[in-house]
């Protein structure tokens, strides 16, 4: 089921998109948006009366983190490589205020705090329910759903303040959506999803999920051993290798087989 949040002019309501994707990840022409009576994490699935042509409606992040998004840094062997820092040992944390999300289409704003803004795509967890020291086996129970993230990061900035909330929270840099997809077992994460970044058309990131060095399941574990995760709290995944600048006015695409596209531009500040 693919949960949306969305506008058609006025207050953003909640619905479920119906349809199947298209080979670029897009939903076909006659997808319908289904109402919803309320946010389905705290209400579960209502379903109204009510239907909007995917046309008529602006699409919104569809979760709002109620208390953070929680980072994975250097998941993927590669990207650590091209960064030039050896593999974790454990789970890298870091946290991105929940006013750093924004919604497909939405744009990223380059702040004048830094001259070598980068993108990257990654695979993003909702959380479904308060939950603490989760065990691995026991992941599925506690999450909502999966959608797509660009981790946006001002690279200059983190090398030189030796931490990342700047670099990582400003308003804008976590670029979330288009959907929440409820229907994926993690296993498929393992067996592999492939995550593509485009930048302006060219692809610049082609990895997949089974490259991740700690999978979904571990991560939820290793995350709730050390902070209660609260409903629509997120997890971003980590990176495959080819992060790299983008400028103001260039597009960015991230797209995860099955869960579709997040497209962003990126605008002066």
């Amino acid at each position: 089921m693919r949960i949306v949040r969305f506008t058609t002019g006025g207050e953003p309501s909640y619905g479920v998109l119906t349809g199947e994707l298209d080979e670029f990840g897009q939903p076909e022409e006659d997808a319908v948006v289904v109402g919803l009576a309320g946010d389905p994490l705290y209400v579960g699935i209502k379903l109204l009366d009510t239907e909007h042509r995917l046309e008529d409606v602006r699409l919104l992040a569809p979760v709002l983190p109620r208390s953070k998004v929680v980072g994975i840094g250097r998941n993927y062997a590669a990207h650590a490589a091209e960064l030039g820092h050896d593999l974790p040992t454990e789970p890298l944390m870091f946290l991105k205020p929940n006013t750093s999300v924004v919604g497909p289409g939405d744009p990223v704003y380059y702040p004048r705090q830094t001259s070598d803004l980068h993108y990257e795509g990654e695979l993003a967890v909702v959380i479904g329910r308060i939950c603490r020291d989760i065990p691995a086996e026991q992941a599925t129970d506690v999450i909502h759903g999966y959608t797509i993230a660009n981790d946006v990061t001002a690279r200059d900035l983190q090398r030189s303040d030796g931490q990342w909330a700047r670099a990582k929270g400003m308003d804008s840099f976590c670029p979330l959506g288009p959907w929440v997809e409820t229907d994926l077992d993690p296993a498929v994460f393992t067996e592999g999803l492939r995550v593509q970044t485009h930048l302006n058309g060219d692809l610049k990131q082609d990895g997949t999920t089974a490259d991740m060095i700690f999978d979904v399941p571990a991560l939820v574990a290793h995350v709730s051993a050390a902070m209660t995760l609260l409903p629509g709290d997120v997890i971003l995944t980590g990176t495959p290798e080819g992060v790299g600048p983008m400028e103001v006015g260039d597009e960015v695409e991230v797209s995860i087989e099955g869960l579709g596209t997040l497209t962003n531009k990126v605008v002066r500040r």
